[in-house]
């Protein structure tokens, strides 16, 4: 089973099913949009073998782009029995390696060329890969992007919480090149792709993870980004942090990213959010709206909250409310009447 879950989350996943409980009573949740033609991981007996395997699944793989982001991009793997599709989804992060025919345009592979994956061992939560002696074979600029394709890539999965590294069976305390420290694990706690704006008091703040849009010719995707906030008592509580999330997404990305947002300017969260069995309700002024005739939500509005609210801890749905009420329209034209999940996968390419 998968799990869609900072360095460097929470990418990190469009897909949708209807479950749980409603925005303003016993109602479904329904994900984001689904990604079409998926086939979702379970487990099953071989006719001939009787060995249990799993189905061929889009996996979140972490690739970097032409910008230099790591972004998730849900690919379909061939099938793998049991816990091997930890270990396959590490060696289709290697540069020239079985990921080569599936990369998106404008995206490629982060490991260095050749690496073999020895194999991956989890223990309590941690998973521990190791790596043959290529994998230290790359330029000083590129290990922090290393660092965060392979912890995020394999966080995806339900056992996964922390990740440490190893070559040729040795630990590795620090990365080989810039050395960067991975002795007590690794884990989506410490962020991906940075912003680049300064904080001069990084031990009052603490990260977050924001979901911004990039665009690359006529594919658009979501770029996991993660921003330091204030850590003080407005902050303290979970209903703080959603509400801190929501504030930067609205602030934006960085204009020297290269990536956009669809909010308005002079979005505001009218009362405190509220946050109840895993749903937050989050209650907007005319502003969220992206055609205020239709009481439409833009689709990039509605990915972005779910996305960065669901890398919280404790968050797994998010219902919306314009005034206090729940009348909103998605741009496909259906009424937004549950709370709205994670997807399985982001970047499906079923935007």
């Amino acid at each position: 089973m998968q799990k869609t879950t900072k360095w460097v989350a929470c990418a990190v996943a469009s897909s949708v099913l209807l479950t749980g409980c409603g925005m303003f009573g016993e109602q479904k949740k329904e994900q984001i949009d689904p990604p079409k033609n998926v086939t979702y991981t379970k487990e099953e007996q071989a006719k001939q073998s009787g060995e249990k395997k799993i189905e061929a699944a889009k996996r979140e793989l972490y690739l970097v782009d032409k910008n230099g982001f790591v972004v998730p991009q849900a690919l379909a793997l061939p099938d793998a029995k049991d816990n091997a599709v930890i270990k396959q989804s590490l060696e289709y992060l290697v540069k020239d390696g079985p990921v080569t025919n599936l990369l998106p345009n404008g995206f490629q592979a982060v490991l260095p060329a050749n690496t073999t994956v020895n194999g991956v061992d989890i223990k309590d939560g941690t998973a521990i890969a190791d790596f043959s002696a290529e994998f230290k074979k790359y330029k000083k600029e590129e290990e922090r992007r290393i660092v965060e394709a392979i912890t995020w890539t394999l966080t995806q999965f339900k056992d996964v919480q922390r990740v440490k590294i190893r070559i040729d069976g040795q630990d590795l305390a620090m990365m080989p090149v810039d050395k960067t420290p991975i002795g007590e694990g690794l884990s989506r706690a410490d962020g991906i792709n940075f912003d680049d704006r300064q904080v001069l008091d990084v031990m009052n703040t603490k990260p977050v993870t924001l979901y911004f849009v990039a665009q690359n010719n006529k594919q658009t995707y979501y770029v996991p980004v993660t921003r330091r906030i204030a850590n003080n008592k407005e902050t303290a509580t979970k209903e703080g942090e959603v509400m801190a999330v929501v504030n930067e997404l609205v602030k934006g990305p960085s204009y020297k990213s290269q990536l956009s947002s669809d909010f308005n300017a002079g979005v505001k969260v009218l009362t405190p959010p509220k946050l109840e069995g895993g749903k937050v309700t989050l209650n907007f002024n005319q502003n969220i709206y992206g055609d205020t005739k239709k009481s439409m939500i833009s689709n990039h509005v509605l990915q972005a909250l779910v996305l960065s609210l669901t890398e919280q801890k404790g968050v797994e749905g998010v219902a919306i409310q314009v005034d206090g009420k729940g009348n909103i329209v998605k741009e496909n034209g259906e009424k937004l009447t549950a709370p709205v999940t994670r997807p399985q996968n982001v970047n499906t390419g079923s935007f």
